[in-house]
C-alpha cells in the first residue's frame, strides 16, 4: 500500500469520526503542522514523507492488540501536552 493511500484512509477515517463532516485539506495540514501544499502532495502521492512511512511500517510490525495499546498510550501522552 502506498503512503498516499494511508493518508487518504486516515483523512476519511477522521471525517467519519466527525459523522461525515468534511475536513478541509487546509485544516488537516494545520493539525499536522505542515503546509496545505505538502499535505496535498502526500495525499496525491507526489511526495512520500519518509518519517510517516517509517512509523506506519513500525506499527504494522506489531500485533493488532499491541498497536492499539501503543496508539492509546500515544493519545494519552498527546492529551497531557494540551
Amino acid at each position: 500500500m502506498k503512503t498516499s493511500d494511508i493518508f487518504n484512509l486516515l483523512h476519511n477515517a477522521v471525517e467519519s469520526k466527525h459523522f461525515g463532516k468534511k475536513i478541509s485539506q487546509k485544516k488537516m495540514a494545520e493539525r499536522l503542522g505542515v503546509s496545505m501544499r505538502t499535505y496535498q502532495d502526500w495525499r496525491l502521492g507526489n511526495s512520500d514523507p519518509q518519517a510517516a512511512k517509517a512509523v506506519f511500517e513500525l506499527l504494522c510490525e506489531l500485533e493488532d492488540e499491541d498497536a492499539l495499546h501503543l496508539i492509546r498510550r500515544i493519545r494519552r501522552g498527546l492529551k497531557e501536552k494540551e
